[in-house]
């Protein structure tokens, strides 16, 4: 087992990003109660104090969320704030990741 120097955040849609999603695509209807799994990104180590991490970076998860959805930027809410973000996803946040693997971990620009 090694442990990557890296901390977590867990992304999870809230209603209000189901609400959104389920008129884009019709395909399968969610809400927030079905059982999806979040999205897992990667952060600095060592911090102190979430709020920062997520002004940071709260922009280009909230466009990377809306394009597992759809990549037609037209089709994105027109207002992408902090506010708007809090309120479409719940964070859960952590410091330590372990990698349980033997194989090295590969990355790929997304």
């Amino acid at each position: 087992m090694k442990i990557v120097n890296r901390g977590f955040l867990t992304i999870r849609p809230k209603q209000e990003f189901w609400n959104w999603a389920n008129k884009i695509s019709t395909d399968i209807l969610y809400d927030e109660h079905d059982a999806v799994e979040g999205t897992v990104y990667l952060i600095e180590e060592d911090f102190f104090d979430v709020e920062p991490l997520l002004e940071k970076h709260f922009k280009k998860i909230f466009k990377q969320e809306l394009s597992m959805i759809t990549e037609d930027p037209e089709q994105w809410p027109e207002e992408i704030t902090m506010e708007h973000f809090m309120n479409w996803f719940s964070v859960d946040y952590g410091a330590m990741v372990f990698d349980l693997e033997k194989s090295d971990l590969t990355a790929e620009k997304a």
